[in-house]
């Protein structure tokens, strides 16, 4: 059974390559989706897989890369959408 979920994370996660290893960490785990960074200065991401890794992929956006600076992650549950990859948009 797959786990959905979308991640908003907030603080200085723009420009630091916050979504490069987003990206990285989730094929790591084979996590399927995406991240994006968003016009007010967040990163969002959408995320689908086997529970466990989808919990330790939202722990590593909690913290990020070590020169960015997460402030605030809100995570909510989402439909899986059956997604092939993880994609960087």
């Amino acid at each position: 059974m797959k786990k959905g979920v979308t991640v908003n994370i907030y603080g200085r996660v723009q420009n630091v390559g916050f979504r490069y290893y987003t990206q990285k960490k989730a094929q790591d785990l084979n996590i399927r989706g995406y991240v994006q960074n968003m016009p007010d200065g967040s990163v969002y991401a959408e995320a689908e897989g086997e529970p466990e890794k989808v919990d330790r992929f939202i722990d590593f956006c909690r913290k990020g890369p070590g020169w960015a600076r997460v402030d605030k992650v809100n995570v909510q549950q989402a439909p899986v959408k059956e997604q092939n990859e993880f994609k960087i948009r």
